[in-house]
């Protein structure tokens, strides 16, 4: 324990629920039952894809924080981070770097849903099975029922209603899209700002050796995406469409979670609110050297 507590009252986490909930409705207006039924007909990417983003990552993460016998807090951040789907802005960033988008939607929308159960599940387990943060794992005590309707509610709900709107009036909600992707944006860089400020201490004390965590940590997770398309030998445009799937992961999720059901984990919020900042970065960057190339 870092001994940091958050400052958050019940009104206070009720907003930020709704915010992460109306982020994915907004993303929702454009996606289509193809997005989900795409699966069956073109299984090999995404498949391969949720593979790398919900057994591979977290794997991998668990042992290397093992290995490198990261602080227990720290490293159970970078678990939570693992075990959340993939983040909604990797579509646009497998746009701009020539990527399949459509199997980054279908990536993106079947995550999210089955993030209701791994999610909490991969937490769990990764976080048991690491010996280091085991004990900080039971001294949190997670309740899994309340954690599995949480992220129904904020996720796979919207994610219906919002597709239920799309196709009921599909010009507005096409017109609406980029508005409700903008807002998505303020919204997550809001929690960031939140999450900072109601730690800035910890912040400034750890900002050195925690921005290199999260940086080695996002450079595996982009790794581990890319050597899974490329052992499966997928086209270009596949892999990196599964590469950002996994390299960029849903922080907001993650910062959703630690403010309702344990905001004293100052060194896990730390660590997922400088994920949230990293990922886009290193995601626009990647996908701006991938657009100067050909496919």
């Amino acid at each position: 324990m870092t001994g940091v507590e958050m400052d958050f009252n019940s009104a206070d986490l009720v907003v930020m629920n709704v915010a992460i909930a109306l982020m994915m409705f907004g993303v929702s207006l454009q996606l289509k039952k193809e997005d989900f039924t795409r699966l069956m007909a073109e299984p090999r990417a995404p498949a391969i894809g949720l593979v790398a983003q919900f057994i591979f990552l977290p794997l991998a993460t668990c042992l290397l924080t093992w290995l490198f016998k990261v602080p227990a807090e720290f490293a159970l951040g970078m678990i939570l981070v693992a075990s959340c789907p993939g983040g909604t802005f990797s579509n646009i960033m497998t746009w701009i770097g020539k990527g399949n988008v459509a199997v980054s939607v279908t990536m993106t929308a079947i995550s999210s849903l089955a993030a209701v159960v791994m999610t909490p599940l991969n937490f769990a387990f990764y976080g048991w099975l690491n010996p280091h943060t085991r004990p900080f794992l039971q001294e949190i005590s997670i309740d899994p029922v309340n954690l599995l309707l949480l992220i129904a509610l904020v996720l796979a709900l919207p994610i219906f209603l919002g597709m239920a709107v799309g196709k009921r009036y599909p010009q507005q909600s096409s017109r609406a899209d980029k508005p409700m992707r903008l807002l998505s944006l303020l919204l997550f860089f809001a929690f960031i700002v939140i999450a900072l400020q109601k730690n800035f201490g910890l912040f400034i004390n750890y900002v050195g050796s925690l921005f290199l965590l999260v940086i080695a940590h996002n450079a595996v997770a982009l790794l581990v995406g890319h050597g899974a398309g490329l052992l499966a030998r997928l086209p270009t445009a596949d892999r990196r469409a599964v590469t950002m799937e996994v390299g960029i992961q849903n922080s907001g999720l993650g910062l959703m979670i630690l403010f309702t059901f344990f905001p004293q984990a100052g060194g896990m919020i730390l660590i997922t609110a400088m994920w949230g900042v990293w990922h886009l970065i290193s995601g626009l960057t990647l996908a701006q050297i991938w657009a100067r190339r050909p496919l």
